[in-house]
């Protein structure tokens, strides 16, 4: 007990074990009375609910408190409860005694004593001190054990014992949910020790909302980063703890278009268009009880997105062709490589269903962000060749050695990111001699690897050919630019949008395209220099990055 504040016990007049009469009571274990007994308890005060009916029952306990507790204050809070074997009622009653009880913390320590009282009420005790609308530890009397009895003649005292609902502070305990995390966020990952300090502690704070939150989850990135895989893990992690029931159901926007759309997401009912001969239930309803991820939500219609909206935050929608409206209680991930807040800006997204989805959003990095991972996934992906595959493949050393230094290397851009990996372990497990990749076909896919990135771009990330110069610039701004702008102009706007999809920051960018001019200056601010140059195309850096 602390040795500055006040101890203060909240409790409930036991009708049965408090109670007593003559001077018999005085031999039994009465565990509202014997608070004032125990030698290293001492409360400063003690304040017991009481029901009407059991009044007199509760003056006698504080008439016997104060026999026992001189020093101590006791008062009585009378409390009706209509039905004390009633959840709803008990956790209403004691509710409002907590909501208009004065507490002063900074003075008082409080424990409450769930010895008494009936199971419900001491259920319902509980959880006001696990959610803290009681600052209260929990305190739990007992009378004594035979065993005791040989130690302690007086039977009247019994035993206490006080629980502290901050696991915390409990070693074992919190050593089993440190055990419990480090399992879901490696469950997460797929079990790959990844090394990127930034990406770990991302997948600390994805596991801790995954399983403490039900709202909507957005992921965004590159094409190829992983969402897809992330958020079947999230799922499989909320199933194994149980924080779902449903299944999982996977949609691309990218492929619905109209009524197709709708029907999809929404269902219908037969006849609702050309082609719907039957009821369709739709995958949000096929998502009840379970998890939804939206992949590339940001591509589906303005009208979607409306119905979308409304089902996020209702649970209810109106399926293609109904008058009735069908209910589905599903969790949403929803994923993009697109800048919503630019296609907000735009028109293409609504800014209600942007500002409902952007409560909890993790953007994943592309593979050339965080090469020191390259080679825990190389592995990774080695063990998940062997298992479709049924055969097991490693590299000599001289072949691992040289695929390493060419893939952390500044030549190798990734462009597909975790894609390209597993393609690239794929086409090497499948030609290795005797189940070993040799030197020789690493040489060849390295020739390979970079044969698929020259039209992509070079080191700097910037395209090296017309075509491909053309098609990043239409990419980009649309097929419309990238065909009237001038072949000399074309090129140039490409290597910027290369350079700057290649950095992480327009600061960075701008060092790269600027690297010699920069020199002859005093002052530089190449971050505004890009800017500027985008902003006379109309576009951002996060347009540029995002696409």
């Amino acid at each position: 007990m602390s040795d500055t504040k006040r101890l203060v016990v909240l409790g409930i007049v036991g009708a049965t074990l408090d109670s007593g009469k003559g001077a018999k009571r005085w031999e039994k274990w009465r565990p509202t009375v014997s608070l004032g007994q125990m030698e290293d308890l001492l409360p400063h005060r003690i304040e017991l609910l009481v029901e009407p009916k059991f009044t007199a029952l509760g003056r006698q306990v504080v008439e016997d408190l104060g026999a026992v507790a001189p020093d101590c204050t006791v008062q009585l809070h009378g409390t009706n409860f209509a039905d004390p074997w009633d959840f709803e009622e008990v956790w209403r009653t004691l509710y409002e005694f907590a909501r208009s009880h004065r507490f002063d913390p900074e003075n008082e320590e409080y424990l409450l004593h769930i010895t008494t009282g009936t199971h419900v009420q001491q259920i319902c005790m509980f959880l006001l001190a696990e959610s803290r609308h009681i600052p209260a530890r929990l305190l739990q009397t007992s009378p004594i054990t035979r065993r005791d009895r040989r130690e302690r003649q007086d039977r009247r005292v019994g035993r206490y014992s006080i629980i502290d609902l901050d696991l915390s502070k409990y070693d074992s305990i919190a050593q089993r949910f440190d055990a419990e995390r480090a399992e879901g966020v490696s469950l997460l990952k797929q079990g790959i020790p990844t090394r990127n300090a930034a990406f770990n502690r991302m997948m600390d704070q994805i596991e801790r909302v995954a399983l403490a939150s039900t709202a909507p989850i957005l992921l965004t990135g590159p094409t190829g980063a992983g969402k897809t895989r992330l958020a079947k893990r999230i799922y499989s992690l909320r199933s194994q703890r149980r924080t779902v029931t449903g299944d999982y159901v996977e949609v691309n926007c990218a492929t619905l278009r109209g009524d197709a759309a709708m029907s999809a997401l929404f269902g219908h009912t037969r006849g609702a268009f050309t082609g719907a001969v039957s009821d369709r239930a739709g995958l949000l309803k096929a998502a009840d009880g379970g998890l939804v991820f939206l992949d590339e939500i940001g591509e589906l219609g303005l009208d979607e997105q409306a119905m979308l909206l409304r089902a996020i935050e209702e649970g209810v929608f109106v399926p293609l062709g109904a008058d009735r409206e069908v209910r589905s209680d599903f969790q949403l991930i929803a994923g993009t490589n697109k800048d919503l807040v630019v296609a907000v800006g735009r028109g293409e997204f609504r800014s209600d269903l942007l500002a409902r989805i952007n409560l909890w959003t993790f953007r994943l990095p592309g593979l050339s962000e965080r090469i020191e991972d390259l080679e825990p996934n190389l592995e990774f992906e080695l063990e998940s060749f062997a298992r479709h595959q049924g055969r097991r493949i490693a590299f000599n050393a001289e072949a691992r050695t040289r695929y390493l230094d060419f893939a952390t290397g500044a030549e190798a851009t990734w462009a597909g990111n975790f894609r390209d990996l597993n393609a690239s372990v794929t086409r090497m497990g499948t030609l290795a001699p005797g189940a070993r990749i040799t030197a020789d076909v690493v040489d060849e896919e390295v020739t390979r690897l970079r044969s698929d990135w020259r039209d992509v771009g070079d080191e700097t990330g910037a395209p090296t050919s017309f075509g491909a110069c053309r098609a990043l610039v239409a990419e980009v701004l649309g097929d419309e630019v990238a065909q009237s702008v001038d072949r000399f102009e074309l090129v140039q706007l490409a290597d910027v949008f290369g350079v700057c999809r290649r950095s992480r920051t327009m600061s960075e960018a701008g060092r790269r395209l600027f690297a010699e001019s920069r020199k002859a200056r005093s002052k530089t601010n190449d971050a505004d220099r890009i800017r500027k140059y985008l902003l006379k195309w109309g576009v951002t850096f996060a347009e540029v990055t995002t696409k």
